[in-house]
């Protein structure tokens, strides 16, 4: 069977993989002239920059997707387990390293506030038996409707320990008597583009995640994982095409036929996946009023503002991940939902020379900054550059002298480089208790058609579109048993 991919994002590769694996005929076309989507790096001047993921979870996900092309991810690129695995700043100065072992993070917690590693414990407690859930109900295939969670479900008491009923913000609350540690687990969220304030706690699970696998790296960038998911793909067999627009998907008699491409040639396939925005397949691809209103009703996830600094010197105590946050973040995070960019915003900031020297040149730092923002706002990049380097500085960490060049992302440019609608990074937002039903299916509304990748179900961030893959290939290997 010939299948056809749009877009080699990484749901994309890793979808022809599993394909390949299958021993179907697999076509990639990208729009782009490299592949990754999203999964993008910068180099200039000896700087590298990853643009995209800057922290790989779930490795195992990646390691079992190698071993069907017969290798495996160790084979094919160096790992180093973060530790600490972030660090922690907020604007009165106090300041928390969460440490790799688990053990020593609950003593960080209860030098940092007293009583709470037994919160974290219980926290953590709860979060893992979330995770336990997720992974054989959200996670084992498409979720078309509620019916589609619950009959992956043991018994009733699943649908409550999944805590998808209160947001992540109350159930920190209940939690963590200590506000910091609050705004600490709300900020999981944003690894969704979502609101903890509106975002269900069932995203609790995250926080396990990070404690139970690890937060890792990949030497020399995180962009050599795309270099090696598309060298395991070239291995498999798999026609990989950048360079290639895909102007629209071709029916055929309520089926898909194919594509018709922008420059007027043509792909024919018996199945096609679209590993593209959601939003950009049912507004250009295949224009369905129903699917692009459903869209709307759910809303965008968060866009970003993304500072690349070339730094001179060592920076005392910065960690690879580091957060800043700001003072109020309900605030923060009502001005984001308003389309606003907030007064005062939380300041991610990763800074991989740290780990990795070949990052940055020596006695030189690669600083990836990213602030949160609206999708479709327009944003003046030297105010917003200088804006979040003085905001930095106000929490002791001054760049501005030390500062060799500045390269910037705004949601226009996320929107023009990957066609996410509004510069939408996540898709659609993972706000309200049935958000993970109303983001996009796996199985598109004609017979041939399927969706892999960030827009679509599970959603957004590494492990979750490879999880969306292996979803899609068995999709297909159903429809065609």
């Amino acid at each position: 069977m010939k299948i056809v991919i749009i877009g080699a994002g990484i749901g994309g590769l890793a979808t022809s993989i599993r394909l390949a694996a299958a021993g179907h005929h697999v076509v990639v076309l990208e729009r782009n002239p490299m592949v990754g989507g999203k999964f993008a790096t910068l180099e200039e001047g000896g700087f590298t920059f990853d643009l995209g993921p800057s922290l790989l979870t779930l490795p195992h996900v990646f390691d079992e997707l190698f071993q069907l092309a017969g290798t495996t991810l160790a084979d094919e690129v160096e790992l180093v387990r973060l530790d600490p695995q972030f660090s922690y700043r907020w604007p009165n100065g106090s300041t928390l390293e969460i440490p790799d072992d688990r053990a020593a993070r609950r003593a960080a917690l209860d030098a940092f506030s007293p009583g709470s590693g037994d919160e974290w414990a219980r926290f953590a407690e709860r979060a893992e038996r979330i995770w336990e859930i997720s992974e054989r109900t959200f996670l084992a295939g498409p979720m078309g409707s509620a019916f589609s969670l619950l009959s992956r479900m043991r018994s009733p008491l699943d649908l409550a320990r999944i805590d998808g009923n209160r947001t992540l913000a109350k159930s920190a609350k209940s939690h963590f008597e200590d506000p910091r540690l609050q705004q600490l687990v709300g900020r999981y969220a944003t690894y969704s583009g979502s609101s903890p304030f509106k975002a269900p706690a069932t995203l609790a699970c995250i926080p396990y995640v990070e404690e139970a696998f690890g937060c890792w790296y990949v030497m020399s960038g995180l962009g050599r994982l795309r270099d090696a998911i598309e060298r395991v793909a070239d291995g498999m067999g798999v026609e990989i095409r950048t360079g290639v627009d895909v102007g629209s998907i071709v029916t055929d008699g309520g089926r898909v036929a194919g594509v018709a491409l922008a420059d007027g040639g043509a792909e024919g396939a018996d199945v096609v996946v679209a590993n593209v925005d959601a939003a950009h397949l049912y507004t250009d691809l295949l224009p369905s009023e129903k699917e692009a209103k459903q869209l709307d009703q759910v809303g965008k996830s968060t866009s970003g503002f993304v500072v690349c600094a070339a730094v001179r010197g060592r920076t005392e105590g910065i960690a690879h991940h580091n957060v800043f946050f700001s003072l109020h973040d309900q605030q923060e995070f009502r001005y984001l939902e308003s389309g606003n960019l907030p007064l005062d915003y939380t300041i991610y900031a990763c800074v991989s020379s740290v780990t990795d020297p070949s990052q940055a040149p020596p006695d030189h730092e690669n600083w990836y900054l990213l602030v949160n923002t609206p999708p479709e706002i327009g944003i003046d990049k030297k105010i917003m550059t200088a804006g979040v380097l003085n905001r930095l500085a106000e929490r002791g960490v001054d760049l501005r002298d030390r500062i060799d060049f500045t390269r910037t992302l705004v949601p226009a440019d996320f929107e023009a480089r990957y066609r996410a609608i509004g510069g939408a990074i996540y898709g659609t937002s993972s706000n309200g208790k049935r958000a993970a039903f109303a983001r996009p299916n796996n199985v598109g509304p004609i017979d041939g058609l399927y969706l892999a990748g960030g827009s679509s179900h599970p959603g957004g961030g590494l492990p979750m579109v490879t999880i969306s893959a292996r979803i899609v290939a068995d999709l297909i290997a159903e429809r065609e048993g």
